[in-house]
């Protein structure tokens, strides 16, 4: 199923400068994550590898780093955040479709078998659809209404202790800058109903790429720079404080708060990257226009109809200021 809107144009955006990379080599020492161990040689989790289809996915991954390697020059930070044992979660930007492979080449070659979620469409393509889902697609019907089977089976996944990858957005930025925009709040709802299953806070971390916006696919040439950050862990703690009094499932208001964390720290953290000021508002997929940034516990309904009002507002305004006779 298509999804609404159209994402903005290359020309939206500036490509990452050289000198903006060579910035954030001098203050966090970047690497190329489509090599084994990038930080330096580690102990991979041999039982993840050996149980997710490791001769296809050894094949996967080196066939898509040969890609990113011609189409661009990718460096990455914080890869040493990566957990080697346990469940987590990792939340993802969802720029371009770079925005899938990076932040999966770097984990698998940080020696972890993350599964990941996507939507089922991507399961059906020829050739490529039976990779994904050799190398552990979960995948997600959209607009099917089994949105709380998909999680379930996602809790489920984190409770075997496998991590799980998560693009919280649900589909390209509509964003006219490009800009992380409004969040699904499942990603929330997971982290929260796993962390209760476990009587832990599951870690939850961002991964933030950028620079793909500018690569033109049919000519990558000269190769642009890409940058992404594996953020270090967001903590959520305080919304597990009365985990034990939630019922069959935790509140809407808890899940709507962790996805907004979430979508607040991708936009700090694409800032950095990108050596710009965050915009202070951020893109709401629901009603596809830019409405400003909501205090924390908002609710998205009132969220949606001030935005909703302040569109009826300005429509009257617009319309007698096309009626007025001109000068």
């Amino acid at each position: 199923m298509v999804s609404k809107g159209k994402p903005s144009p290359r020309s939206a955006v500036k490509p990452l400068s050289k000198e903006q990379v060579a910035k954030l080599n001098r203050e966090f020492g970047l690497v190329d994550p489509t090599y084994p161990y990038p930080t330096g040689r580690i102990e991979p989790n041999e039982a993840e590898i050996d149980a997710q289809n490791p001769k296809l996915t050894n094949r996967l991954m080196n066939a898509c780093a040969r890609v990113l390697r011609a189409s661009c020059k990718l460096h990455a930070w914080g890869l040493d955040n990566v957990p080697p044992t346990g469940p987590y979660i990792t939340a993802c930007t969802h720029v371009t479709q770079f925005d899938v492979f990076v932040p999966m080449i770097a984990m698998f070659r940080m020696g972890r078998r993350p599964r990941f979620m996507a939507k089922a469409e991507m399961g059906t393509w020829p050739v490529l659809g039976k990779w994904f889902r050799a190398v552990g697609m979960q995948p997600v019907p959209r607009r099917s209404g089994k949105a709380r089977q998909i999680e379930e089976e996602s809790i489920r996944i984190l409770g075997t202790g496998r991590p799980l990858t998560i693009w919280p957005e649900g589909t390209v930025t509509r964003d006219p800058q490009k800009w992380p925009m409004s969040m699904k709040n499942g990603v929330g709802f997971i982290a929260l109903e796993a962390s209760r299953r476990a009587g832990r806070q599951i870690p939850l971390y961002c991964a933030v790429t950028w620079g793909a916006a500018s690569i033109n696919h049919f000519w990558p040439w000269p190769r642009k720079q890409v940058v992404m950050c594996y953020d270090t862990q967001l903590d959520y703690a305080d919304l597990l404080a009365h985990m034990d009094e939630w019922g069959d499932e935790p509140p809407s208001e808890l899940a709507d708060e962790l996805a907004r964390r979430v979508r607040v720290r991708m936009k700090e953290v694409m800032a950095t990257i990108r050596g710009e000021q965050a915009p202070a508002g951020f893109f709401d997929y629901r009603i596809m226009r830019e409405i400003p940034e909501v205090e924390a516990f908002s609710d998205p309904h009132q969220v949606d109809a001030q935005a909703l009002a302040q569109t009826a507002d300005a429509a009257p305004a617009k319309a007698r200021a096309g009626a007025e006779p001109r000068a």
